[in-house]
Parts: C-alpha cells; sequence; structure tokens
C-alpha cells in the first residue's frame, strides 16, 4: 500500500525535545516504511532555509511547508517561502511559539494563505494556545482557507473528541491522525467528517512510524479506506 506521511520534521529539536531528523535520516526511515513522500516542516519559524534546502535535495520525495509566526512577518515570510522558495502551505504552531491559535493578530496570514491558495496547518491539543475550539474559531473567520487540524486534538479524549466535533461543524477543517492514541477515531473521522477529509502522518521524529502506520491498520477501516487515509486523501488535498 502506498503512503504520504502528511507530518514530518527535518532539523535539530533542542532543549527539552533533543531530537534529530536530517534530511538523510528521513530519508532512511521512509524507506524502510515504505512511505513514498513526506510534507516537510523545519524546526522553527527562523529554520526554514534548512527545509528548502531538504526539498531542494529530494525534490521528489519532500514536500515543504514554511513554518511561520503570525506575529514575526508572518505574511512576508509565507509570501517569500511560497512564491520565491516553491514551498506548498503554513505550518503553525500556537504552542511553541505561545500565541493562541484564535487571537486576531493570525488574521493577516490567514488572508495570506487564501490569497495563495494554500493550507494551512495547524498543531493542535495544548492549552492554553492550540485546543480544537481555538482552531475552529480561527477557521470560522476564515472559511475559504484550508485548515489542517495536526494531531486531531492529540493526546487527550476530550480534545480528540472535540477536533472531530469541529471538523463536523466545518468543512474548511480537515485532520490529520498523528499523535493521536485512539485509532477507533480514525475510523470515526472517516465516518462522520468525510471520506477525504483525514491524513495519515507520522511527527518524525517525535513519534514512531510503525506505531502511527498500526493505529490506521486497527482502526477497522476496510483497505480500500485505509488506502485513503494513508495516501489518495493528502495526495488530493495537496495536488501531488
Amino acid at each position: 500500500m502506498q503512503i504520504i506521511d502528511a507530518h514530518a520534521h527535518v532539523g535539530q529539536f533542542g532543549g527539552w525535545a533533543n531530537v534529530a531528523n536530517g534530511p538523510s535520516d528521513l530519508i532512511k526511515t521512509m524507506d524502510a516504511y515504505h512511505i513514498q513522500q513526506a510534507i516537510i516542516c523545519p524546526t522553527g519559524f527562523d529554520t526554514n532555509d534548512e527545509a528548502a534546502a531538504a526539498a531542494d535535495k529530494y525534490p521528489d520525495r519532500f514536500i515543504p511547508l514554511a513554518w511561520v509566526h503570525p506575529m514575526n512577518a508572518g505574511p512576508e515570510a509565507a509570501r517569500h517561502y511560497i512564491e520565491k522558495r516553491g514551498f506548498k502551505g503554513i505550518k503553525l504552531h500556537p504552542l511553541f511559539n505561545a500565541y493562541a491559535a484564535d487571537d486576531p493578530g493570525v488574521d493577516p496570514l490567514m488572508e495570506e494563505a487564501e490569497r495563495l491558495d494554500v493550507p494551512v496547518f495547524i498543531h493542535s491539543g495544548h492549552v492554553p494556545f492550540a485546543t480544537p475550539w481555538q482552531i475552529a474559531l480561527l477557521a470560522e473567520r476564515h472559511p475559504k482557507v484550508r485548515v489542517v487540524m495536526i494531531h486531531m486534538g492529540h493526546g487527550h479524549g476530550i480534545y480528540v473528541q472535540a477536533a472531530l466535533d469541529m471538523a463536523c461543524r466545518y468543512d474548511n477543517i480537515w485532520l490529520e491522525m498523528s499523535g493521536m492514541p485512539m485509532p477507533s477515531k480514525i475510523k470515526e473521522a472517516y465516518d462522520r467528517v468525510g471520506h477525504d477529509r483525514i491524513f495519515f502522518g507520522t511527527d518524525l521524529p517525535f513519534h514512531a512510524p510503525q506505531v502511527e502506520i498500526d493505529k490506521v491498520r486497527y482502526s477497522g477501516l476496510s483497505e480500500a479506506a485505509q488506502e485513503d487515509v494513508f495516501y489518495n486523501n493528502i495526495k488530493k488535498f495537496m495536488g501531488l
């Protein structure tokens, strides 16, 4: 079965995380788990050039997103990396960069995403910055922007359910399932939110690829539905 990873990183995460994932390391892992392509982002809003270099080195394997801080040259940075460097979307990390996902300061960047016609991938699952409800409020204000709720609520069951409920309410929200521990919720998202609105991801180097793959396989989805989650949905969404 073909696989596209909708969420991976390249670079060095210091501090508490203390993990690294160079481009060649990611390729080695992808090959080991039969992952054809990966949507990658760097380790912060100041390391986008590392993702650009990785995508230049492996253009057939990596699709880069620009990690953008909305309050730090947000629209300008997005415009530069998308128009000048060929990036395919925007990554927001309200938790790492300490702003509320629904802060009005994010609006200019969302307006730029609409103008550029690119998706916005947003980390979810942590108070007080990135709950599913906050992301939904942002998506509600920008109905023409395609929003991907990374981790679909992450590790807390209440947030996972909220991610499902918010995606059902707003048809411009898609879900990515890395780090979310409940296989049954993958099937629920497929059935309730939409067959084309949930994506497989690993969040490498933070999570074990086999665990993420097994969650989809043990979710109760048919083989054809698993192929949607692993490959078809993100391929169509990103126009690959």
